[in-house]
């Protein structure tokens, strides 16, 4: 295996390519376990019929945990918005169609978006009344089953070189309700300073989906909270900042 040619480097991981190969190499003190979860969500996935790159196979590399895919040529979308930015509007289509397909597909062995919310709530940096609102509020949604991807952005949309869109990094898979994901997206939107992206992106994806505009935003703060946890300093300011909201106009 030749790892001579980054592709990313995130916290607690390193993307390289080899050949037509993608290897993603956890660090040392990454977890076995959600590295081997990370590989089994992209494997369900698999079996949707979803447009993703396929495992290969999970092994070591100098003791460290590696997931091994194919590797797919082209561009993320978030490139292609950067570089042609008079074909956003278009590109923000695909990205909802692409969105409204994976929520599409049901896979009934992924974890549970709310467990996982649940656990998350416990540990945000909140005080004990606004975490136990949020409890409340989250048991209160109504339960579905949809694919849920976790954290659907452009950046994680390749296109290759026929044009086929290929949907990346599965490890936050979950099923459960739709528009969480959608508030998540929104967020990530924010996050990136494109508040006008992210108002855009929400009215195209409620117009579409035939989704309430307000049902959505009731999850921002629930889904803020959940995703603080493992955020950095500067993110996790921000999302606590929304789990406060205690609603929208």
């Amino acid at each position: 295996m030749k790892l001579d040619r980054v592709i990313a480097v995130r916290n607690n991981k390193t993307i390289f390519r080899d050949g037509d190969r993608c290897v993603k190499v956890f660090n040392e003190d990454y977890s076995k376990a959600d590295v081997l979860n990370e590989a089994l969500n992209q494997a369900r996935i698999e079996e949707t019929g979803l447009s993703i790159p396929k495992i290969l196979e999970v092994t070591t590399i100098d003791g460290k945990w590696a997931i091994v895919s194919e590797y797919i040529k082209g561009k993320t979308l978030a490139q292609l918005m950067e570089e042609n930015p008079e074909k956003k509007d278009e590109y923000l289509e695909m990205f909802v169609d692409l969105q409204l397909s994976v929520h599409a597909k049901k896979s009934p062995l992924l974890n549970k978006l709310k467990d996982k919310m649940n656990r998350k709530i416990s540990l945000a940096d909140l005080d004990a009344d606004t975490r136990y609102d949020l409890h409340t509020r989250l048991e209160g949604m109504p339960k579905h089953d949809k694919v849920c991807h976790g954290d659907f952005n452009p950046s994680n949309i390749i296109i290759s070189e026929d044009g086929t869109p290929f949907i990346l990094d599965w490890s936050h898979a979950t099923q459960g309700n739709a528009s969480a994901d959608v508030a998540r997206t929104y967020l990530l939107f924010w996050l990136n300073g494109d508040i006008d992206g992210a108002d855009k992106y929400l009215d195209l994806f409620c117009r579409k989906s035939g989704t309430e505009k307000q049902y959505v935003q009731k999850w921002m703060p629930i889904v803020a909270a959940s995703q603080s946890v493992k955020s950095n300093e500067k993110e996790r300011e921000f999302l606590l900042s929304w789990a406060t909201v205690v609603d929208y106009e």
